[in-house]
């Protein structure tokens, strides 16, 4: 296993998170997978033994089950484990069970503590942007927390850029700071560089990716024109994130499954390796339903490509640059920063608006 910094912070991440969210399987989440404390904890073993020290759950999962089974899986082994949660979903019918509202935050996360069987929470997300509350009580909340011991570092997961970068400069203090981020971000999804990922340098924040593998679709087990696997999520109707330009996804898959070949592992693995390859990522969030697929997926840690396969991977997935990024590239890309190189640096040195720049 590598670790890695979680941005500017001196915490030691592992590459790869074990992702908890086919814990409990109790509403929506029994279409993904229900697994109980016996497969938790085998699954948990697994990812242990294999140097993770990082395991990623949210008080939502199947409300509250998927914590009470880490926790339960965890007790007694935090000394050199890390654990994250998260708050902000509805997890009831009243009108205070959602949101980031001083009065929500401090209850969810005293509710997660007792579910998890521990004392605090390393890395605690801010699960979705609300709007409604204002972000000085967010991170006063958060503030709250950090000074009672309860939380380690706060993150956010699935805010636009604006969100992030209001959220930090309200922070009472450089605790309280958000220190990562958790977003989707794919070799499919990439549109988390235009703004989330050069953020994240600029500010120092770890990137955890969620479903790095597009709910299964870069696995090499889907390919184009046959069937869905049966077992997959997408089987049994779930269609998150969702996919806009079907021909585009398998275009990825063919170059994923081609140098996977060359590599002697699969399609899922060069996808990770390829994450592992970019600005500011810290961790891959990485779910599995059997000891197997953990293992495999374990060795895209030492999967080294070559600058021809990163060509390749970029070539057949790179989006398009729109504004005001295509006139940034055409007019200010002697003066970018090293944030800046984010996005552009895997774009052809090409003028955007005709053959004359001025255009």
């Amino acid at each position: 296993m590598q670790y890695r910094n979680l941005g500017r912070t001196g915490l030691k991440v592992s590459v790869i998170t074990m992702g908890t969210f086919t814990f409990g399987g109790r509403g929506d989440f029994g279409r993904t997978a229900s697994q109980d404390v016996s497969d938790a904890r085998r699954l948990v073993d697994t990812c242990i033994d294999n140097g993770v020290n990082l395991f990623d759950t949210a008080n939502m999962y199947s409300t509250g089950l998927a914590e009470e089974i880490l926790g339960e899986v965890l007790e007694g082994r935090y000394d050199n484990i890390l654990v994250t949660s998260k708050a902000r979903m509805p997890i009831g019918d009243g009108p205070n069970d959602e949101g980031v509202s001083r009065w929500h935050l401090i209850r969810e996360c005293e509710r997660s503590l007792k579910r998890l069987r521990t004392d605090h929470i390393d890395i605690y997300y801010m699960h979705e942007w609300d709007g409604l509350t204002p972000v000085e009580e967010k991170m006063e909340a958060l503030h709250t927390l950090v000074q009672q011991g309860k939380i380690r570092y706060p993150g956010c997961s699935n805010y636009s850029a604006w969100h992030v970068m209001k959220s930090l400069a309200t922070a009472p203090s450089h605790s309280s700071r958000f220190a990562t981020q958790q977003i989707h971000y794919t070799i499919e999804a990439r549109e988390a560089e235009y703004e989330l990922l050069p953020l994240s340098v600029d500010q120092g924040l770890g990137v955890l990716v969620w479903s790095p593998l597009t709910a299964g679709l870069l696995s090499g087990k889907h390919r184009r024109g046959a069937e869905t696997p049966e077992g997959s999520r997408q089987a049994e109707g779930w269609n998150e994130p969702p996919i806009r330009d079907m021909e585009r996804l398998w275009n990825i898959v063919d170059v994923l499954v081609e140098i996977g070949d060359a590599h002697g592992v699969e399609a899922a693995q060069i996808a990770l390796a390829w994450l592992l390859t970019r600005p500011a990522i810290a961790s891959l969030v990485v779910g599995g339903r059997n000891v197997d697929q953990f293992e495999r997926n374990f060795r895209a840690v030492d999967i080294v490509l070559s600058e021809d396969e990163l060509q390749r991977l970029n070539d057949v997935s790179r989006l398009p640059l729109v504004y005001p990024y295509w006139h940034q590239h055409n007019f200010a890309r002697p003066r970018f920063a090293q944030a800046d190189q984010a996005l552009h640096a895997d774009y052809p040195d090409r003028h955007y608006g005709g053959e004359d720049p001025l255009v």
